[in-house]
């Protein structure tokens, strides 16, 4: 396509950064993300993490989000326990629903603390070498 002063190149610039901008947004994919961590009596008890695709688009905009090494696999599940302590650290960060119950019989202490995040759904771009993981608000 060629421009009325002859400039072409400028043409085919904006051209192919606006294709480009939008392979770039087709790349990201969407998951499901919830988690929950129990503790009874002092003692840790049971922590599950499930990471699903989603299956409808999510709506909202990406929040802060970070950055983990994917060692080239593209595969969410596999990142994310290759870098557990570092996305559990960032999930309790995002804020953690809470819920305790104590009680005491026969001057035995009983107690039950669980964090949960509920099902929230995250955007992930896969680079070369690192996953970019933001939460969907």
């Amino acid at each position: 396509m060629r421009s009325r002063d002859g400039n072409s190149s400028i043409t085919r610039a904006i051209c192919s950064l606006i294709i480009l901008s939008s392979f770039a947004s087709v790349d990201a994919k969407e998951f499901l993300i919830s988690y929950r961590y129990m503790v009874k009596d002092a003692t840790l008890y049971n922590e599950t993490l499930h990471i699903s695709n989603s299956m409808k688009k999510c709506s909202g905009e990406p929040e802060k989000a970070i950055i983990l090494t994917s060692y080239g696999d593209n595969d969410l599940k596999q990142t994310i326990s290759k870098n557990s302590q570092e996305f559990i650290d960032y999930i309790h960060k995002l804020g953690l629903h809470v819920e305790h119950n104590e009680s005491t019989t026969n001057y035995q202490n009983r107690s039950i603390t669980i964090l949960t995040l509920k099902t929230t759904c995250f955007k992930v771009d896969f680079n070369d070498n690192s996953a970019r993981i933001a939460p969907l608000k």
